[in-house]
Protein backbone atom coordinates (compact mmCIF):
# COMPACT_ATOMS: atom_id res chain seq x y z
CA UNK A 1 0.00 0.00 0.00
CA UNK A 2 2.26 2.79 -1.33
CA UNK A 3 0.50 6.64 -0.46
CA UNK A 4 1.41 9.99 -1.83
CA UNK A 5 1.07 10.85 1.73
CA UNK A 6 0.20 9.00 5.52
CA UNK A 7 -1.84 11.16 7.64
CA UNK A 8 -1.60 10.06 11.36
CA UNK A 9 -4.67 11.39 13.18
CA UNK A 10 -7.84 11.97 11.99
CA UNK A 11 -9.13 14.94 14.55
CA UNK A 12 -10.35 18.42 12.79
CA UNK A 13 -6.86 19.25 11.52
CA UNK A 14 -6.11 15.53 10.41
CA UNK A 15 -9.59 15.56 8.27
CA UNK A 16 -8.58 19.10 6.68
CA UNK A 17 -5.13 17.63 5.71
CA UNK A 18 -6.97 14.64 3.79
CA UNK A 19 -9.59 17.35 2.43
CA UNK A 20 -6.44 18.99 1.03
CA UNK A 21 -4.34 15.84 0.31
CA UNK A 22 -7.84 15.03 -2.09
CA UNK A 23 -8.40 18.30 -3.93
CA UNK A 24 -5.08 18.20 -4.89
CA UNK A 25 -5.48 14.53 -6.17
CA UNK A 26 -2.92 12.81 -3.91
CA UNK A 27 -2.99 9.31 -3.19
CA UNK A 28 -3.43 9.59 1.29
CA UNK A 29 -5.07 7.42 4.28
CA UNK A 30 -5.50 8.83 7.31
CA UNK A 31 -4.63 6.10 10.26
CA UNK A 32 -6.60 6.60 13.77
CA UNK A 33 -6.03 4.92 16.71
CA UNK A 34 -9.45 5.85 18.21
CA UNK A 35 -13.01 6.73 17.00
CA UNK A 36 -13.33 10.09 14.48
CA UNK A 37 -12.54 13.08 16.44
CA UNK A 38 -11.03 10.99 19.59
CA UNK A 39 -10.22 14.04 21.53
CA UNK A 40 -13.18 15.66 20.95
CA UNK A 41 -14.99 12.30 22.00
CA UNK A 42 -13.31 12.48 25.12
CA UNK A 43 -14.15 15.52 26.13
CA UNK A 44 -16.43 16.37 29.00
CA UNK A 45 -20.09 15.63 27.75
CA UNK A 46 -21.65 19.14 28.44
CA UNK A 47 -18.78 20.79 27.24
CA UNK A 48 -18.92 23.97 25.17
CA UNK A 49 -16.61 25.38 22.58
CA UNK A 50 -14.52 28.49 23.47
CA UNK A 51 -14.75 29.55 19.40
CA UNK A 52 -17.99 30.00 17.43
CA UNK A 53 -19.01 27.15 14.89
CA UNK A 54 -17.53 28.80 11.47
CA UNK A 55 -13.78 28.84 13.43
CA UNK A 56 -14.14 25.35 13.63
CA UNK A 57 -14.86 24.60 9.88
CA UNK A 58 -12.91 22.40 7.64
CA UNK A 59 -13.13 21.90 3.95
CA UNK A 60 -15.34 24.66 3.19
CA UNK A 61 -18.57 22.65 4.70
CA UNK A 62 -20.63 24.99 6.82
CA UNK A 63 -21.17 24.40 10.58
CA UNK A 64 -24.39 25.54 11.60
CA UNK A 65 -24.73 25.30 15.62
CA UNK A 66 -28.29 25.99 17.90
CA UNK A 67 -26.07 28.72 20.00
CA UNK A 68 -23.16 31.13 19.35
CA UNK A 69 -20.80 28.33 20.43
CA UNK A 70 -20.76 24.84 19.73
CA UNK A 71 -20.52 21.81 22.29
CA UNK A 72 -19.47 18.63 21.90
CA UNK A 73 -22.84 16.59 20.46
CA UNK A 74 -22.73 19.20 17.57
CA UNK A 75 -19.02 19.14 16.76
CA UNK A 76 -19.04 15.67 16.55
CA UNK A 77 -22.05 15.87 14.37
CA UNK A 78 -20.27 18.10 12.61
CA UNK A 79 -17.16 16.23 11.66
CA UNK A 80 -18.99 13.05 11.17
CA UNK A 81 -20.73 14.88 8.35
CA UNK A 82 -17.64 16.23 7.23
CA UNK A 83 -16.01 12.67 6.83
CA UNK A 84 -18.88 11.39 5.16
CA UNK A 85 -19.78 13.97 3.02
CA UNK A 86 -16.44 14.49 2.07
CA UNK A 87 -15.83 10.71 1.72
CA UNK A 88 -12.45 11.06 3.46
CA UNK A 89 -10.08 7.97 3.43
CA UNK A 90 -9.90 6.58 7.33
CA UNK A 91 -9.06 3.37 8.58
CA UNK A 92 -9.94 3.87 12.66
CA UNK A 93 -9.07 2.17 15.42
CA UNK A 94 -5.75 1.04 14.03
CA UNK A 95 -2.69 1.75 15.80
CA UNK A 96 0.77 3.10 15.12
CA UNK A 97 3.19 0.88 16.35
CA UNK A 98 6.34 2.14 14.95
CA UNK A 99 7.49 5.08 11.93
CA UNK A 100 10.40 4.75 9.90
CA UNK A 101 12.29 7.17 7.46
CA UNK A 102 14.25 4.97 4.81
CA UNK A 103 15.38 7.08 2.04
CA UNK A 104 12.42 8.99 0.18
CA UNK A 105 9.76 6.31 1.99
CA UNK A 106 8.31 6.75 5.54
CA UNK A 107 6.93 3.13 6.60
CA UNK A 108 4.16 3.06 9.56
CA UNK A 109 3.62 -0.54 10.98
CA UNK A 110 0.29 -0.66 12.56
CA UNK A 111 -1.32 -3.37 14.77
CA UNK A 112 -3.21 -4.44 11.39
CA UNK A 113 -0.69 -4.12 8.51
CA UNK A 114 1.97 -2.23 7.07
CA UNK A 115 2.00 1.44 4.67
CA UNK A 116 4.09 3.11 2.77
CA UNK A 117 3.91 6.91 1.93
CA UNK A 118 6.51 9.28 0.12
CA UNK A 119 5.07 12.10 2.78
CA UNK A 120 4.44 11.99 5.83
CA UNK A 121 2.29 14.27 8.27
CA UNK A 122 1.77 13.71 12.39
CA UNK A 123 -1.48 15.24 13.26
CA UNK A 124 -1.73 13.50 16.93
CA UNK A 125 -2.89 16.49 19.34
CA UNK A 126 -2.01 16.06 22.76
CA UNK A 127 -5.08 14.99 24.29
CA UNK A 128 -4.10 11.31 24.41
CA UNK A 129 -1.40 11.18 26.76
CA UNK A 130 -2.02 12.89 30.19
CA UNK A 131 0.73 13.86 32.51
CA UNK A 132 1.41 11.37 35.16
CA UNK A 133 1.73 12.19 38.95
CA UNK A 134 3.86 8.92 39.30
CA UNK A 135 2.77 8.18 43.02
CA UNK A 136 1.61 5.36 44.26
CA UNK A 137 -2.22 3.87 43.65
CA UNK A 138 -2.79 5.95 40.14
CA UNK A 139 -3.11 2.93 38.86
CA UNK A 140 -6.19 2.30 40.82
CA UNK A 141 -9.21 2.31 38.93
CA UNK A 142 -11.14 5.43 40.87
CA UNK A 143 -8.22 7.36 39.40
CA UNK A 144 -9.61 8.90 36.33
CA UNK A 145 -7.43 11.62 33.69
CA UNK A 146 -10.28 12.47 32.20
CA UNK A 147 -13.59 13.74 33.30
CA UNK A 148 -16.97 13.26 31.14
CA UNK A 149 -19.69 14.41 33.27
CA UNK A 150 -21.05 15.38 37.06
CA UNK A 151 -23.56 11.96 38.05
CA UNK A 152 -20.98 9.16 38.95
CA UNK A 153 -19.33 11.41 41.71
CA UNK A 154 -22.71 12.29 43.41
CA UNK A 155 -22.48 12.18 47.20
CA UNK A 156 -18.78 11.01 47.10
CA UNK A 157 -15.96 12.30 48.54
CA UNK A 158 -14.01 13.35 45.19
CA UNK A 159 -10.31 15.15 44.90
CA UNK A 160 -9.80 16.99 41.73
CA UNK A 161 -5.86 17.42 41.12
CA UNK A 162 -4.89 20.56 38.94
CA UNK A 163 -6.02 24.32 38.82
CA UNK A 164 -6.60 24.95 35.51
CA UNK A 165 -9.67 25.22 33.49
CA UNK A 166 -10.44 21.30 33.02
CA UNK A 167 -9.66 20.88 36.85
CA UNK A 168 -11.87 24.28 37.37
CA UNK A 169 -14.64 22.97 35.17
CA UNK A 170 -15.16 19.40 36.64
CA UNK A 171 -14.71 20.78 40.30
CA UNK A 172 -17.41 22.89 39.78
CA UNK A 173 -19.81 20.98 37.90
CA UNK A 174 -19.61 17.93 40.24
CA UNK A 175 -20.06 20.65 43.29
CA UNK A 176 -23.05 21.59 41.87
CA UNK A 177 -24.46 18.00 41.24
CA UNK A 178 -23.81 16.95 44.77
CA UNK A 179 -20.25 15.66 45.92
CA UNK A 180 -17.94 16.58 48.29
CA UNK A 181 -15.01 18.27 46.07
CA UNK A 182 -11.29 19.19 47.68
CA UNK A 183 -9.21 20.44 45.41
CA UNK A 184 -5.14 19.71 45.61
CA UNK A 185 -3.41 22.11 43.77
CA UNK A 186 0.96 22.63 43.36
CA UNK A 187 0.66 26.27 42.77
CA UNK A 188 -0.35 29.10 45.29
CA UNK A 189 -3.03 29.77 43.72
CA UNK A 190 -6.17 29.25 40.96
CA UNK A 191 -4.26 29.72 37.28
CA UNK A 192 -4.66 33.10 36.22
CA UNK A 193 -4.99 31.48 32.40
CA UNK A 194 -8.71 30.61 34.13
CA UNK A 195 -11.53 31.43 32.09
CA UNK A 196 -12.41 35.28 33.28
CA UNK A 197 -15.80 34.22 33.89
CA UNK A 198 -15.36 31.53 35.37
CA UNK A 199 -12.19 32.32 38.22
CA UNK A 200 -14.21 34.42 40.34
CA UNK A 201 -16.68 31.58 40.60
CA UNK A 202 -14.43 28.84 41.52
CA UNK A 203 -12.07 31.66 43.93
CA UNK A 204 -15.65 32.24 45.90
CA UNK A 205 -16.70 28.46 46.44
CA UNK A 206 -12.98 27.85 47.92
CA UNK A 207 -13.49 31.40 50.34
CA UNK A 208 -16.77 30.27 51.60
CA UNK A 209 -15.53 26.90 52.11
CA UNK A 210 -18.26 24.93 49.91
CA UNK A 211 -15.53 23.56 47.66
CA UNK A 212 -12.06 23.00 50.22
CA UNK A 213 -8.61 23.44 48.75
CA UNK A 214 -4.97 22.56 49.42
CA UNK A 215 -2.76 24.95 47.79
CA UNK A 216 0.94 24.34 47.70
CA UNK A 217 -0.33 20.62 47.82
CA UNK A 218 0.37 17.25 46.25
CA UNK A 219 -0.60 13.98 46.20
CA UNK A 220 1.78 11.23 47.39
CA UNK A 221 -0.34 8.56 47.77
CA UNK A 222 -3.57 6.98 46.63
CA UNK A 223 -5.61 4.19 48.40
CA UNK A 224 -8.99 2.39 48.00
CA UNK A 225 -10.56 4.80 50.63
CA UNK A 226 -8.79 7.42 51.14
CA UNK A 227 -5.74 9.64 49.78
CA UNK A 228 -2.47 11.46 51.71
CA UNK A 229 -1.30 14.87 50.81
CA UNK A 230 1.82 16.84 51.52
CA UNK A 231 0.96 19.88 52.44
CA UNK A 232 2.21 23.15 54.17
CA UNK A 233 1.43 22.19 57.47
CA UNK A 234 2.49 18.42 57.05
CA UNK A 235 0.99 15.48 55.97
CA UNK A 236 -2.92 15.48 55.25
CA UNK A 237 -4.91 11.73 54.92
CA UNK A 238 -8.65 12.84 53.59
CA UNK A 239 -10.97 10.16 53.28
CA UNK A 240 -11.90 9.44 49.10
CA UNK A 241 -13.88 7.87 46.70
CA UNK A 242 -12.79 9.26 43.34
CA UNK A 243 -9.81 11.16 42.21
CA UNK A 244 -9.84 13.00 39.19
CA UNK A 245 -6.07 13.63 38.21
CA UNK A 246 -6.48 16.61 36.25
CA UNK A 247 -2.81 17.48 35.43
CA UNK A 248 -3.06 18.16 31.97
CA UNK A 249 -1.77 16.72 28.62
CA UNK A 250 1.39 16.64 26.21
CA UNK A 251 1.91 15.50 22.63
CA UNK A 252 3.72 11.95 21.44
CA UNK A 253 6.94 13.15 21.69
CA UNK A 254 8.34 9.59 21.13
CA UNK A 255 6.66 9.12 17.65
CA UNK A 256 8.44 12.71 16.80
CA UNK A 257 11.58 11.23 18.33
CA UNK A 258 11.58 8.43 16.17
CA UNK A 259 11.77 9.91 13.24
CA UNK A 260 14.57 12.14 14.39
CA UNK A 261 12.34 15.39 14.91
CA UNK A 262 14.44 17.70 16.68
CA UNK A 263 13.35 20.04 19.00
CA UNK A 264 14.13 24.18 20.09
CA UNK A 265 16.20 24.11 23.56
CA UNK A 266 13.43 25.79 25.42
CA UNK A 267 10.70 25.30 27.53
CA UNK A 268 8.17 23.75 25.77
CA UNK A 269 9.98 21.16 24.17
CA UNK A 270 8.81 23.09 20.96
CA UNK A 271 9.41 20.78 17.60
CA UNK A 272 11.79 22.38 14.55
CA UNK A 273 9.42 23.36 11.38
CA UNK A 274 9.25 25.56 8.09
CA UNK A 275 6.45 27.67 9.62
CA UNK A 276 5.65 28.08 5.79
CA UNK A 277 5.21 24.24 4.81
CA UNK A 278 4.99 22.94 8.52
CA UNK A 279 7.88 20.55 7.21
CA UNK A 280 10.05 19.42 10.34
CA UNK A 281 13.91 18.85 9.84
CA UNK A 282 13.14 15.89 8.13
CA UNK A 283 12.58 15.74 4.76
CA UNK A 284 9.56 14.61 3.74
CA UNK A 285 7.55 14.93 7.50
CA UNK A 286 4.94 17.76 8.42
CA UNK A 287 3.64 18.66 11.54
CA UNK A 288 0.05 19.81 11.52
CA UNK A 289 -2.43 21.63 14.72
CA UNK A 290 -1.40 21.46 18.46
CA UNK A 291 1.66 19.26 17.94
CA UNK A 292 3.43 22.17 16.40
CA UNK A 293 3.32 24.02 19.97
CA UNK A 294 5.24 21.16 22.07
CA UNK A 295 3.67 21.62 25.41
CA UNK A 296 2.74 25.33 24.43
CA UNK A 297 -1.20 23.58 24.13
CA UNK A 298 -2.56 26.50 24.10
CA UNK A 299 -1.10 28.10 21.46
CA UNK A 300 -2.94 26.11 18.37
CA UNK A 301 -6.28 25.63 17.89
CA UNK A 302 -8.60 24.18 15.27
CA UNK A 303 -9.30 27.96 14.49
CA UNK A 304 -5.29 29.15 14.12
CA UNK A 305 -4.31 25.77 12.84
CA UNK A 306 -6.51 24.46 10.08
CA UNK A 307 -4.45 26.53 7.84
CA UNK A 308 -1.89 23.67 7.99
CA UNK A 309 -3.45 21.30 6.19
CA UNK A 310 -3.40 23.41 3.17
CA UNK A 311 0.33 24.86 3.35
CA UNK A 312 1.47 21.22 3.82
CA UNK A 313 -0.35 19.43 0.70
CA UNK A 314 0.74 22.49 -1.51
CA UNK A 315 4.05 21.69 -0.53
CA UNK A 316 3.89 18.29 -1.02
CA UNK A 317 1.76 18.50 -4.42
CA UNK A 318 4.90 21.02 -5.50
CA UNK A 319 7.39 18.37 -4.49
CA UNK A 320 5.48 15.58 -6.87
CA UNK A 321 5.29 18.17 -9.77
CA UNK A 322 8.75 18.78 -10.01
CA UNK A 323 9.89 14.99 -10.01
Amino acid sequence: MNYDVIIIGAGPIGLACGIEAKKRGLNYLIIEKGCLVNSIYNYPLNMTFFSTSDKLEIGGVPFISHGNKPNRFEALEYYRRVASSQEIDINLYEKVETVTKEDSRVIVQTNKGKYEGKSLVLSTGFYDLPYLMNVEGEELPKVKHYYDEPHPYFRQKLVVIGAANSAVDAALETFRKGADVTMVVRESSIKESVKYWVKPDIENRIKNSEIKAYFNSEVTKIEAHQVTLKTPQGKVVLPNDFVLAMTGYKPNFSLMESLGIKFQDDEFITPVYNEKTNESNIDGVYLAGVVCGGLKTNKWFIENSRVHAGNIMDDIFGKLANK
